[in-house]
């Protein structure tokens, strides 16, 4: 893949377009490990892919819950912004 490929917007409001992409790869990647598992019958090559497949959706975890961070933080200062724009009168 060449980085060329995926540009960061640098507006990273309630989401980050870097971290999706990557949560939408690494989820493609398990669906095929899955798949190759459904014919292979040889257990340490299932055994190991296994294993790879429980690390990479660690890795989606991970994603998802940065993902969740930075939509909460970003909720949170919008809350503030909202705040300081509100006028009394």
């Amino acid at each position: 893949m060449n980085n060329d490929e995926i540009t960061c917007e640098h507006d990273c409001k309630s989401t980050c377009t870097m971290l999706n992409e990557a949560l939408r790869k690494e989820t493609a990647i398990v669906r095929y490990y899955e798949g190759m598992l459904e014919e292979c019958n040889f257990p340490e090559v299932r055994s190991f892919v296994m294993d790879f497949v429980d690390e990479k959706r660690k890795g989606i975890l991970r994603i998802i819950q940065k993902l969740n961070e930075i939509h909460a933080k970003s909720h949170t200062i919008d809350g503030v912004i909202q705040s300081f724009d509100k006028t009394e009168g």
